[in-house]
């Protein structure tokens, strides 16, 4: 029986890290299945998912965690958990401040998502030059959620004052329910996320 290994992996980037990683692992019979990759103030940071045949996978983890320079936390994978899930992928656009990524974590998780996969960064605005801070990924759900649920949750941060989102859409299969308007008109099918200049979006990606 193969081995499933999920791997993070952190260290100063340098040319040729992901050649050498995949190296690795194919001369100890791995095979790379799914990764995450990116740059952070100059390291080099990944997820990777690795199948391993059983009776390698010691010899793998060490050669991998002799390579220079690099830190390498590596746990088993995990079965799936049961019942029928589904998947809400997400684009939110909002005013950065402190705490936005916890203020809309806890928004997911009190409609009963969990959050799956998160990038987030910070972007000038158009037009304005300000930063603003964009986050994108996945929510999964129970296969029953009423995915406006979550759309109302989100609005509410904005209503109150606590995440100042700017625009936000969702999108599930063949689901998705845009919205747009100018922030100084209110069309009756739509809704107005606070009290932002410039344009809002509401849906779900």
């Amino acid at each position: 029986m193969p081995r499933f290994l999920v791997m993070t992996v952190i260290g100063p980037d340098r040319p040729g890290l992901v050649e050498e990683l995949s190296k690795t692992i194919v001369t100890h019979g791995g095979s790379w299945l799914e990764s995450r990759m990116a740059h952070l103030a100059g390291h080099f940071t990944g997820l990777l998912r690795v199948e391993c045949p059983n009776g390698r996978h010691e010899e793998l983890l060490s050669s991998l965690q002799g390579l220079a320079n690099l830190t390498i936390h590596v746990a088993e994978e995990l079965a799936g958990l049961d019942g029928k899930k589904k998947s809400l992928r997400f684009d939110v656009v909002a005013n950065d401040r402190p705490g936005i990524v916890q203020q809309l974590a806890s928004a997911i998780v009190r409609t009963g998502g969990n959050v799956e996969e998160l990038t987030s960064n910070l972007e000038s605005a158009p037009h304005a030059g300000h930063p603003v801070f964009r986050a994108t990924g996945s929510v999964t759900v129970l296969a029953d959620f009423d995915n406006e649920t979550l759309v109302a949750a989100l609005e509410a941060l904005s209503q109150r004052g606590i995440a100042p989102i700017l625009s936000m859409s969702f999108t599930s299969g063949e689901w998705e329910n845009p919205k747009s308007l100018a922030s100084n008109e209110l069309p009756s099918e739509g809704k107005y996320l606070g009290n932002q200049k410039g344009f809002t979006r509401i849906g779900l990606v």
